[in-house]
């Protein structure tokens, strides 16, 4: 008797509508769901760094929200795609949308103005390719990628034409966006203790 493994059914657009809050990281690629291990302290540590700096600033000034993960990110519908970046920008004049508008969304199929990754030490070249590919498809207009190793950030302009290198920021140095202009970050505080 021949033995024959299962078929995983992929999800769809309309599976995922149904599916339940599921507080975990994971992303949908082309229908399957791919569960991330949880975030290590330093990882989830640099994400309330910069969110005890970014909300207030975007807050005040009533320029849109930032948000961290999880947060599924649609890229696709058919095949399904999503993405949870760390964290994400979304404008209200480039969304069109309020704040109350964007916190009664069921689902998040907007692009955000900025994404942040923070690198995980099994982040391969090939799974950054792909976010950023997705993040460029959807409109993502730029992308810090964070390195805990190397104490930086790198921050890329993202078009149509790929991501390109706005600059690479280390000690010393002061983060500055293109997206959020009125925004800056001591590399130092990425990275601070407290």
């Amino acid at each position: 008797m021949a033995v024959t493994g299962a078929v995983k059914k992929k999800l769809t657009f309309e599976d995922y509508l149904l599916t339940p809050e599921i507080n975990l990281r994971y992303e949908i690629i082309d229908g399957e769901m791919i569960m991330s291990p949880a975030p290590t302290i330093e990882h989830q540590w640099i994400i309330g760094n910069i969110m005890d700096v970014l909300r207030p600033h975007v807050k005040r000034r009533k320029l849109g929200v930032a948000l961290p993960a999880p947060l599924d990110v649609v890229v696709s519908r058919k095949p399904l795609r999503t993405r949870q970046p760390d964290i994400l920008y979304i404008s209200f004049e480039r969304s069109g949308k309020s704040a109350r508008e964007l916190r009664e969304m069921k689902v998040f199929e907007l692009a955000p103005d900025l994404v942040i990754e923070i690198l995980s030490p099994g982040e391969t070249r090939r799974t950054l390719k792909s976010k950023l590919e997705d993040y460029i498809k959807i409109g993502v207009r730029e992308c810090w990628l964070i390195s805990a190793e190397s104490n930086t950030v790198e921050v890329l302009r993202l078009s149509s034409q790929g991501a390109t290198r706005i600059n690479l920021y280390g000690a010393g140095d002061t983060i500055r966006s293109e997206v959020l202009s009125s925004f800056t970050m001591k590399v130092a505080g990425v990275f601070a203790d407290y």
